[in-house]
């Protein structure tokens, strides 16, 4: 009898704590709005002034280091009506970039941004967790407000049956477990740059059912936290109802990805329907010395324990990962690695065109999807001459610049491979001619994050 009052009070606490949990995550999923400045706060949104920093105890704030002014342009009064976002905003007090978190559980989400000021003009570029570029230079006239909008995807390391993906030394300091980047974090950040940004509202909704576009890679495609990539840059390029959820990390192999359980957190988030693009080799050829990204004591960083053959291996390993993604019913495309550079001659090396042609083969292999950026890439780097110097900023990996021009490069390849992603490209996308790109550098204007 006692031992069955035991079970029965066992089962009733891990119900109990299920609907706990339950709860935290549905109080997670409500529509959020934020209410920007020192003004009146408008009807169903939580005030947010200059002075709140974000913390664990108020779940939301700025990020450390962002240097900000607020402005507003009416006297306080009682505004009923959501007009009051306008009299007031956030913007930067010395020109550089600031950032704004809200914690919130691992998914996508629609965010909605009231960019503006009543009294003068402003012009702001939005970038999301580590460097994601979501909006371009969004410019208001003057007492115009604009709302815009973008999706972002945001995780964390934990798997489902309890266990983490092994994080390398860029993401996490091992003896603090500290995270140290926004990549893995449990928050939502979003980051305001340009000439003059004015943000009044943040609406934060969640979105269930959006068609996810995943991206697994290396350091060439990871959201970079200086510099930038095609994966960081691809979500400036979509809209509707679809997200971008780069899982690319430095110093990843195919056979690495697998080892670290990267590949695990994929294949547990995507659905039917989703999109899975695979750009991996830049380190598959490596044999022997170790990782930068690991302790110098952790074996995982040996090259030699990753390697992947270009014409044996890496085709296959490829192919597999083709056949599990279709599997889960998702949507898989190979993209050959990037052309390394040549900073002294300003000519594409070879140094990658064994895995650049075999990525290829891998795709016809599998009859998958192919975006021949190795190909693509060689023909930038021949056609801009010294602005090969502004496309990448060392041999191997891209400044934003060139981040933006493959973007193109990849948007490209949707519409040519005749993807039924290319229904969400924008309206705006540059067509590029890779052996005549645009924009040219010294018409690139996108702002970068100013270094304080």
């Amino acid at each position: 009898m006692k031992k069955n009052l035991f079970v029965l009070l066992i089962a009733g606490l891990c119900a109990l704590n299920v609907m706990a949990q339950k709860a935290e995550d549905e109080s997670h999923r409500k529509v959020l709005r934020f209410d920007f400045g020192g003004g009146e706060v408008a009807e169903g949104y939580v005030g947010v002034s200059a002075s709140d920093i974000y913390s664990e105890e108020l779940g939301y704030g700025f990020e450390k280091g962002s240097r900000l002014s607020e402005t507003v342009r009416m006297p306080k009064r009682k505004r009923k009506s959501l007009d009051a976002l306008g009299y007031d905003f956030v913007g930067s007090a010395d020109g550089g970039a600031f950032r704004f978190s809200v914690r919130l559980p691992d998914g996508n989400y629609k965010v909605k941004v009231t960019l503006g000021d009543k009294n003068g003009t402003s012009k702001t570029t939005v970038r999301a967790e580590n460097r994601r570029l979501m909006l371009e230079n969004v410019t208001t006239e003057k007492g115009v407000m604009l709302t815009d909008s973008f999706n972002v995807n945001i995780r964390t390391p934990k798997l489902s049956a309890g266990n983490t993906i092994k994080l390398d030394t860029r993401e996490w300091n091992p003896a603090t477990g500290e995270i140290k980047t926004f990549t893995w974090d449990d928050k939502l950040t979003i980051q305001f740059n340009g000439e003059n940004p004015c943000v009044c509202a943040i609406e934060i909704v969640p979105l269930d059912d959006a068609v996810t576009v995943y991206v697994i890679g290396d350091s060439t495609v990871t959201d970079q936290m200086g510099g930038g990539t095609w994966a960081q840059n691809l979500p400036r390029w979509l809209k509707g109802n679809v997200v971008v959820a780069n899982h690319a990390e430095s110093g990843q192999t195919i056979k690495g990805f697998r080892f670290q359980r990267r590949w695990d957190k994929v294949m547990e988030s995507v659905k039917p329907g989703d999109y899975l693009f695979i750009q991996l080799g830049t380190n598959d050829q490596k044999s022997r010395g170790h990782d930068p990204m690991w302790p110098a004591d952790d074996k995982a960083g040996d090259w030699i324990r990753t390697h992947s053959d270009a014409e044996t291996d890496y085709i296959w390993e490829l192919a597999i990962m083709v056949v599990e993604a279709r599997r889960h019913g998702v949507v898989p495309v190979i993209v050959s690695p990037l052309s390394k550079f040549d900073r002294k001659t300003l000519k594409p090396t070879s140094v990658m065109d064994a895995y650049g042609k075999n990525a290829g083969k891998a795709a016809e292999l599998t009859e998958c999807a192919f975006i021949d950026l190795w190909s693509m890439s060689k023909d930038i780097i021949n056609a801009v001459g010294e602005d090969g110097l502004k496309v990448y900023s060392d041999g191997t990996h891209t400044a934003d610049y060139g981040g933006y021009l493959f973007s193109l490069c990849i948007a490209k390849g949707i519409k040519d491979n005749k993807l039924e992603l290319a229904k969400y490209l924008s309206d705006d996308l540059i067509n590029i001619d890779t052996k005549n790109p645009t924009p040219r550098f010294s018409d690139f204007k996108v702002p970068v994050e100013k270094r304080r």
